[in-house]
């Protein structure tokens, strides 16, 4: 559990267990590491590792955040042009899909915890919720996607990742594979396929 507090040497104790933890996490589930080893990879006070986390499990859930956290920044830098709901669907797993490339250990860390991915009323499910909303709002989603959509299109970023993470294909391949999946994933949706190859195209 994070203390309220928020000095600088807190903030840099916090951020040094969170970075041991992306380099620890990335190479073996949390259940295999002991936390003498997070704070000595730290450089941290074993005690230091309560002041901000209740277990080994809450630290691993606050470093899945993280990454997660980063791939939503990018999501919201790709999709500051766009106002098409259904582009912006697509712009958030062609980011998926290019920073499981360039971060494929921060991705391997982001896989090992999927309760974010789980929560729909979590805060960094927030942007992929409104553009869900807007285009049910437009008519372009089959019904079920009223309660289903963000867990199943959260679920095909995270294949999408492990497909990248996994197989590491070469540019041309990787951008077939991903305009492969967002077709089926949006027909999936219902969008129309003409309104969904509009939207691949605005992100391929």
């Amino acid at each position: 559990m994070a203390t309220p507090a928020r000095s600088p040497r807190i903030q840099r104790t916090r951020a040094a267990l969170i970075a041991a933890g992306l380099d620890l996490i990335a190479s073996r589930p949390i259940d295999a590491i002991a936390i003498d080893e997070l704070v000595a990879a730290a450089g941290v006070a074993k005690g230091s590792f309560f002041n901000h986390f209740a277990d080994k499990h809450a630290f691993a859930e606050a470093v899945a955040a993280e990454v997660r956290a980063e791939v939503e920044a990018e999501v919201t830098r790709a999709n500051a042009g766009r106002t098409d709901p259904v582009a912006r669907i697509a712009g958030g797993m062609a980011v998926a899909a290019a920073y499981a490339l360039h971060s494929p250990l921060r991705v391997r860390v982001l896989l090992r915890d999927q309760r974010v991915a789980a929560m729909a009323d979590h805060p960094l499910n927030r942007g992929l919720r409104a553009d869900l909303d807007a285009a049910r709002a437009a008519g372009l989603l089959r019904p079920e996607a009223e309660a289903s959509g963000l867990g199943y299109w959260l679920g095909l970023c995270q294949v999408v990742m492990i497909v990248m993470v996994e197989t590491r294909p070469p540019p041309a391949e990787a951008q077939a594979r991903l305009g492969e999946m967002l077709a089926m994933g949006l027909a999936g949706l219902g969008i129309a396929e003409a309104r969904a190859a509009a939207a691949i195209r605005d992100v391929l």
